[in-house]
């Protein structure tokens, strides 16, 4: 039986467990003096008529004080054995790490409790995310669309006949709860060798995992054993699709990656094949989510590629669950120049529908002067928020400080998650108005849950 390999030599336990087996039987022994009962146990009987012996039938009290002594010995000793114990399987396990064994038994604890996240977007902006609400809950499902063509993913799309690692590559790492080092390792660009370069270290693990499984959904799974992820990375649908736009002039425009190149006003985007189907654990997630969160990142290539995954839209319309938009903080030439955050959420509903969204996330945090002539000069300028018409469009706008503070203007991991998190939990408890939460939100909602 497994339970008898505690037993074998060189593990350090059996020598420990003894201690606390002698524990228990002093304790027993100390109850027995000082209550003065009999036990049932042979080997105790003669261990407390050996005791009686010893004390020469002394006075009841000072019998109770022999027990009482004998008691906390037992006590002791049981302590000491199991801690012992717990420290030698620790130092099997992590050596000269007990420290951060303890710290991450009590996060995992902490964070099974959090709300049931479900993400959906891909690109750059979703692992930004992602950062964020690991440090918040580890029940988190990450939806990624699987549209992409370019770089390193779109060379072995078409080389291996693979679906693109790069968007579920950044979500692995992002929801990682490894060293440093490993997220180095998977982010690693070769930029040296005819057939290496420009690949990543992580593309190419997935790419083999996949072929050594022959399953990608599999080799998903295993990736993300080996980065030890909180919570779990999903492709929106496991078919071979390709992303195309129709422009306002009536031209197709076939691949993510040329999309933007082109530059045109985009009417709308589509997949080919039109009619794939998502993975049944999306859906599933999606009917018992808390909340859904569409974004950040970009529009047309990285979020409305997963709600034209019909069946995926349609659970996300039907789901119960707060549903919340993070809108871009600055627009993205050739795919949304001059967008309002009205236009922004249009695109959603000209895809996927009403009923997709039911709060619009927004940045209301200046923008330093500096950065934003950097980003005039190539094309962009902050999202601007058009409130009528989000009223119109039947979106309650939440507003808070969402800027990091480097030279690029994105969204802070941290507070951004704050802020849904928060949102969620206010909505779920009906906490009133003028609570800490408003501190962050700076919006009265215009509807309750």
């Amino acid at each position: 039986m497994r339970v008898f390999k505690w037993l074998y030599p060189g593990l350090k336990i059996k020598r420990w467990l003894l201690l606390a087996v002698i524990g228990i039987l002093l304790i027993s022994i100390g109850v027995t003096v000082t209550l003065g009962f009999d036990l049932l146990s042979l080997l105790e009987g003669k261990l407390v008529t050996f005791i009686y012996n010893l004390t020469g039938h002394f006075s009841d009290w000072l019998n109770k004080i022999v027990g009482l002594t004998v008691i906390i010995s037992g006590i002791f000793c049981v302590i000491y054995g199991i801690s012992k114990m717990i420290n030698s399987i620790i130092e099997a396990l992590l050596p000269g790490n007990e420290e951060e064994l303890v710290e991450l038994i009590y996060q995992q604890r902490h964070l099974n409790k959090g709300p049931n996240i479900v993400v959906i977007g891909g690109g750059t902006g979703l692992p930004t995310m992602l950062r964020g609400i690991k440090e918040f809950t580890s029940n988190i499902t990450a939806v990624v669309t699987v549209a992409d063509d370019g770089g390193s993913s779109g060379i072995l799309r078409d080389e291996l006949d693979i679906l693109p690692p790069g968007d579920i590559r950044n979500c692995l790492v992002a929801l990682a709860n490894t060293e440093v080092l490993m997220e180095k390792l998977f982010q690693y660009r070769f930029d040296t060798g005819q057939e290496l370069s420009g690949h990543s270290f992580g593309n190419l693990f997935i790419a083999t995992m996949t072929k050594v499984i022959g399953d990608f959904e599999e080799a998903i799974k295993e990736s993300s054993k080996v980065l030890a992820i909180k919570g779990r990375v999903l492709p929106s649908t496991l078919e071979d699709v390709t992303l195309c736009a129709e422009t306002k002039d009536g031209s197709i425009v076939k691949g993510e990656s040329k999309i933007p190149e082109v530059d045109k006003e985009i009417k709308r985007v589509f997949l080919k094949p039109d009619d794939c189907n998502s993975l049944p654990e999306v859906i599933k997630s999606i009917k018992e989510a808390d909340a859904i969160v569409l974004g950040p990142g970009s529009l047309y290539t990285s979020v409305i590629p997963n709600l034209l995954v019909s069946e995926l839209s349609g659970a996300i319309k039907e789901s119960d669950a707060l549903k919340i938009y993070n809108c871009n903080i600055m627009t993205q030439p050739g795919e949304t120049t001059g967008y309002t955050v009205g236009d922004h959420v249009q695109a959603l509903y000209d895809h996927a529908g009403k009923g997709i969204l039911d709060y619009v996330l927004v940045n209301n945090e200046k923008i330093s002067s500096d950065l934003l002539t950097k980003y005039q000069e190539e094309g962009a300028e902050p999202v601007d928020i058009d409130f009528e018409r989000l009223e119109e469009l039947g979106v309650n706008v939440v507003q808070a400080p969402l800027l990091n503070k480097d030279n690029l203007v994105r969204h802070n991991p941290h507070k951004l998650a704050e802020v849904i998190v928060k949102l969620i939990i206010r909505l779920k408890q009906n906490i009133e108005q003028g609570s800490l939460i408003d501190l962050y939100l700076r919006n009265k909602f215009k509807k309750d849950r």
